[in-house]
């Protein structure tokens, strides 16, 4: 693959970022502002009239929210500016860590009013993970009920302690009109027609701002032995010290600049892509990306930001465009490669070639001849690529990190409105499941039934309502259905015998299983058999039959999870034992020593944060107990009480109405799965129940 030392950006002047919030912070406002400020657009869209950029699916403009990631480019002072504005409702959360993974700085937006919420938090943790560069930005201070310092201590609280505002708001509520510059030591002010200019800093906060510059200078200098020495002898430090040290700073993790504004009315957006090129990384100041080799995991390989370097880029995102079909998304790490060039996917052992490249907006598209480092591109031409896959040099084949999703925890079943339709809708089920990786469908094999399953009711409305707008079916929808899983509370072993004679040879196979319950999430199958017991030719089927068994469920057709399954021997025949003989017995057995280990029911235990008025304050408080939850806190936010608590998801579909009626429609509410609890016997036998009434419990 040729390689070449020159491209049309240099990385030095390039920023790759990520824009997350909470839903209704103003994610999308503030990202529409930026290309506005940019020029690369020449006016903004209004999210309630369906008119923005980058929340192009009809159904993002139908319900005002962002439900899939969208990419876009803009320059900024000679810096070319990778964008990508992600959803903010906690059900598309895969949306969330594939971008993660594939940005070098994140640019957090929290609400004036509303604090810290949910799904920032949950943000948050992901990009503690990646050890990720941050800004804050506190949106809507001119909104009723916006308090920069109240939002600030929610964000140490609840974010950082590492919080660090590099500016202060000029004015309240109403009249919010601009931001003081600590650093600078200079303020800006914005009209209403959202012109910024330079101004004086106003009188009545000039004693505000030399103590808050003081903090600041203080807080920067602590990151930074020289500069702190010469700070405490008195030594002249400059401006352009101070901010260097801050972006040492902000690159380590050690702060987080903060600032603030009102992205509707643009006040603060040009300060903000300031400190987007001043206190986020570029590609050349980010570690070399890591990975192994195909064939040896333990030979780790490398490879840096670099044109030179071996081409290297993951596949982030999977979309079927209606113009141009399937299109890969990806993020190229290292490297360069043209349109016609063979690309190689290690998962799949195949090359495909590149047919076209594109730089995206949002929906739409800019056909260049090539990609290189820093880019994010998508590419027509990868047919086996799927997301979290890595595409790469053929002469130097390497392996990223994969990717990491949340389990869904609710299912619908669909059905064809006709038998003619049947295949149709598995196909466009199965193309929505390759877009995102948190809907998950299954068949069952005795019905024949199709269910999908995903994060939340929101994310299931959504893929449905997408089948009918793009595919053009209306499939018949079941009420949403919990996902229970199944697991064990105690050790049990089990020798089980399959045994059968045909006429011809025989059929015969016996396996000693021991299953106990395991800290580790999902099914553990450890081999301890000796191999004079039996051969290593029996020990794979009799794996798949465990896993088979225990992914069907035994109890309640839910699969089985935490536990820990070791094959302990067994026994064989020289002429009727074959590998299906064990995949059969190690089936049989994995359910007969479920059944012997005190089954039980598991139930997806959610995070309910609900804002309300505090005169409805104790009657969602009152509901929650009623449906088994606990309150964890209650916090105090303006005028609106929030409430921290922990629901059972049995216990809160169809929560939005319920809740609308209790407060008389003005309460908020969002729903973030936290873990699975044991579901207490009653309720687990009435569910039990239903599900062989169903039909839903495997055959023994």
């Amino acid at each position: 693959m040729k390689k070449e030392t020159k491209h049309e950006t240099p990385l030095r002047r390039v920023r790759i970022i990520g824009i997350f919030a909470h839903v209704d912070a103003g994610k999308t406002t503030t990202s529409e502002a930026i290309l506005y400020q940019t020029g690369r657009i020449h006016r903004t869209g209004s999210i309630d009239d369906g008119t923005t950029q980058l929340d192009f699916l009809q159904q993002e403009r139908e319900r005002g929210i962002t439900i899939m990631a969208a990419a876009t480019a803009c320059h900024w002072k000679g810096t070319r500016i990778n964008i990508i504005d992600t959803p903010g409702h906690i059900d598309f959360t895969a949306e969330v860590v594939r971008s993660i993974r594939v940005i070098d700085g994140a640019v957090m937006i929290v609400c004036g009013v509303s604090g810290v919420e949910p799904q920032t938090e949950a943000v948050w943790r992901h990009a503690d993970k990646e050890k990720l560069a941050r800004l804050l930005f506190v949106n809507k201070l001119d909104r009723t009920g916006a308090d920069f310092h109240r939002t600030l201590a929610d964000i140490r609280e609840r974010l950082t302690p590492n919080a660090t505002p590099i500016q202060l708001p000029i004015g309240r509520e109403g009249d919010f009109r601009g931001v003081v510059d600590l650093l600078e030591e200079r303020a800006w002010l914005w009209d209403e027609e959202g012109e910024g200019h330079e101004a004086p800093i106003p009188a009545e906060m000039a004693e505000e701002v030399a103590k808050a510059r003081e903090v600041l200078l203080d807080t920067i200098s602590e990151t930074d032995n020289d500069l702190l020495e010469r700070r405490l002898e008195g030594e002249p430090i400059s401006t352009a010290e101070y901010k260097a040290a801050l972006r040492r700073a902000s690159l380590e993790g050690l702060l987080v600049p903060v600032l603030c504004g009102a992205a509707r009315n643009q006040i603060g957006v040009t300060p903000l892509l300031d400190a987007i090129l001043d206190y986020l990384p570029a590609p050349v100041d980010m570690p070399p990306v890591l990975g192994h080799h195909p064939d040896d995991e333990d030979e780790i390989l490398e490879r840096p930001d670099s044109f030179d370097a071996p081409f290297c880029a993951t596949a982030f995102k999977i979309v079927t465009d209606p113009h141009v079909g399937h299109l890969t998304w990806v993020r190229v790490f290292s490297g360069v490669a043209r349109v016609g060039e063979p690309i190689y996917n290690p998962r799949t052992g195949q090359s495909e070639r590149v047919g076209r490249i594109y730089r995206m907006h949002a929906d739409r598209r800019e056909q260049v001849d090539e990609m290189a480092a820093s880019d994010v591109v998508a590419l027509v031409g990868m047919k086996s690529a799927a997301t979290g896959d890595t595409l790469c040099d053929p002469d130097a084949p390497i392996v990223l990190e994969k990717f990491n999703f949340p389990e869904p925890v609710i299912a619908v079943a669909l059905r064809p409105a006709s038998n003619k339709e049947r295949e149709k809708l598995h196909n466009a089920v199965a193309r929505l499941c390759d877009e995102d990786p948190t809907l998950i469908q299954r068949t069952d094999p005795e019905t024949g039934e199709l269910t999908l399953a995903g994060m939340g009711e929101l994310h299931l409305e959504v893929t449905i309502d997408r089948l009918r707008t793009e595919f053009g079916l209306r499939p018949l929808v079941s009420p949403p259905q919990v996902s229970y899983r199944e697991t064990v509370r105690k050790p049990a072993t089990v020798t089980t015998t399959y045994k059968k004679q045909s006429g011809g040879h025989g059929h015969f196979a016996e396996v000693i299983l021991r299953i106990e319950p395991n800290d580790e999430e999902g099914i553990t199958f450890v081999n301890e058999a000796p191999p004079a017991d039996l051969p290593r030719d029996f020990i794979r089927p009799t794996e798949l039959g465990v896993r088979r068994a225990l992914e069907q469920g035994v109890i309640a057709g839910f699969s089985v999870t935490d536990v820990k399954v070791t094959l302990l021997g067994g026994r064989y025949h020289e002429v009727d034992s074959a590998s299906m003989d064990f995949e059969i017995a190690g089936a049989m057995a994995a359910r007969e020593a479920v059944r012997k280990a005190a089954p039980a029911l598991l139930e997806p235990l959610m995070r309910l944060d609900v804002n309300v008025s505090e005169e409805h304050l104790g009657a969602v408080v009152g509901d929650i107990n009623r449906r088994r939850g606990q309150v964890q806190a209650i916090r105090v936010r303006g005028n609106y009480r929030n409430i921290d608590a922990e629901v059972p998801l049995s216990e809160v579909r169809g929560y939005a109405t319920d809740l609308r009626s209790m407060t008389q429609g003005r309460g908020t509410f969002t729903l973030e799965f936290r873990r699975y609890v044991l579901v207490p016997e009653p309720i687990a036998a009435e569910v039990i129940k239903e599900r062989r009434a169903a039909g839903k419990v495997p055959i023994r």
